[in-house]
């Protein structure tokens, strides 16, 4: 088998692998943005204190925004009255971590990444908007209806990740018509929102699991300075929780350490240049300062944490995870859920580029 034939292997295994768990994660993602409105976010994360703050958490760690839609939340959410170390907290558990993350987790990494991610997702939240309370004392801020600023990655990028942040509508529609919008913004706004950057995450993956060897990221050990790596890779990136669960299993597989790729997991998705401007711009660099701190500290002493109970419970690596339904009595689901997943990735991209073409066409 050449090169290309094993990358191609390790790449379609991968994808049928994660997709039944991508399918779920999208569908309760999509009836989590339809029954969770932003104006009860805003409710809750008005004051200074730890209970905000912990709250601000425990609502951003399930939300199905990536790392360039909770830039447009965050900014109604901080405009509407939220202090800043709850706003904080917010921008550390929402890209970190998330419904459809959690169960590409479990599919890829096994159970025990599934359950350590939120919880570390949470945790790093907390202590960022802790660290925020104590040395960044938040001014009175005068709530403004001004729009996003037109600076954000989502206007860039002009992707659908900012529709996310809209207000759920408040009239009274009917259950198939919820069911119809539950289902559209899964397949569509969502999707295509991840869909780059997950099939880049798989081709990632399968690039390493093909060309890197075994001891190449190994020689970084399981350290300090192998941490230190994986933030430094993590911070520059723009890269959703989602889509850096497959690299991350690349780099398992390639040797490195649970609690390293957990740095990375954490580091990556909370961090891009994008958020990094607008918490300077809104917020202030000694905000910025603590947050990069915060994120780094949090996800680094987590990963130390994860390694030592690693050690201490003798667990398998999930290097075997790929492949391993294969002659299970399930497969069928596998392949039809890769299926799908494929078809509505594709029916978006046409979708797009007949828009696209639309608009340029002249007018009648």
């Amino acid at each position: 088998m050449n090169e290309f034939s094993l990358f191609a292997h390790y790449f379609v295994a991968l994808f049928i692998e994660s997709a039944p768990w991508l399918l779920l994660g999208l569908l309760i993602a999509g009836v989590m943005h339809e029954l969770v409105p932003v104006d009860i976010l805003q409710k809750h994360m008005g004051s200074n204190s730890l209970s905000s703050i912990t709250k601000a958490a425990l609502i951003g760690a399930p939300l199905p925004l990536c790392s360039c839609g909770v830039i447009p939340a965050a900014l109604g959410l901080r405009r509407s009255g939220a202090s800043k170390s709850s706003t904080v907290s917010f921008l550390v558990a929402t890209p970190e971590t998330g419904v459809d993350s959690v169960s590409v987790s479990y599919a890829l990494l096994g159970p025990v990444f599934a359950v350590v991610r939120p919880i570390a997702a949470i945790l790093s939240a907390i202590y960022a908007g802790v660290l925020v309370k104590l040395f960044d004392k938040d001014e009175a801020l005068a709530v403004e209806n001004a729009p996003v600023q037109s600076d954000s990655c989502c206007n860039k990028q002009k992707t659908s990740c900012c529709e996310t942040a809209e207000p759920s509508k408040s009239k009274s529609v009917s259950v198939w018509q919820k069911s119809l919008s539950v289902l559209s913004f899964a397949s569509g706004k969502l999707l295509s929102d991840i869909t780059f950057w997950l099939l880049l995450g798989l081709s990632m993956a399968a690039l390493i699991q093909t060309f890197v060897p075994t001891d190449f990221l190994t020689q970084w050990g399981d350290g300090f300075v192998a941490m230190l790596v994986m933030a430094l890779i993590g911070i520059p990136m723009y890269i959703c929780a989602t889509a850096s669960t497959p690299i991350a299993l690349g780099f398992l597989v390639a040797g490195l350490s649970p609690g390293a790729v957990l740095v990375f997991m954490l580091a990556g998705p909370a961090t891009n240049v994008s958020t990094m401007g607008m918490i300077g711009k809104e917020m202030g660099k000694r905000t910025l300062a603590l947050y990069l701190f915060a994120v780094v500290s949090a996800a680094m002493t987590l990963g130390y944490g994860l390694n030592l109970l690693w050690a201490t419970m003798q667990w398998a690596l999930p290097s075997s995870q790929i492949n391993t339904h294969e002659h299970s009595a399930i497969e069928w689901l596998y392949y039809l859920s890769a299926f799908i997943m494929a078809a509505l990735m594709l029916r978006n991209l046409l979708l797009k580029y007949a828009g696209s073409a639309l608009r340029k066409s002249p007018t009648s």
